[in-house]
């Protein structure tokens, strides 16, 4: 069965974001005030599993494998069937 699966990576609490802080000091230049601002990767992907619960097993494995770095990255799995 073919599933979709978006996962959303980003950093831990308490880790620098440069990315962000660029980000919200041009918002700033540009005249958008922001209490604060963070940065994720969203990665949307089609893969072949025999039900959900094996969907998000291999995006899981993507992820500790690959797509993140546990000891700083934290990520969500969204799983549907097509």
């Amino acid at each position: 069965m073919k599933f979709n699966v978006k996962i959303t990576i980003s950093l831990k609490g308490g880790m620098l974001d440069p990315e962000a802080r660029a980000i919200q000091h041009a918002l700033s230049n540009l005249g958008f005030e922001t209490e604060s601002l963070s940065t994720a990767r969203l990665f949307e992907i089609a893969l072949e599993a025999a039900d959900e619960q094996e969907a998000n097993a291999k995006a899981a494995e993507m992820c500790e494998r690959l797509l993140a770095n546990p000891v700083i990255h934290s990520y969500t799995i969204e799983v549907a069937g097509q």
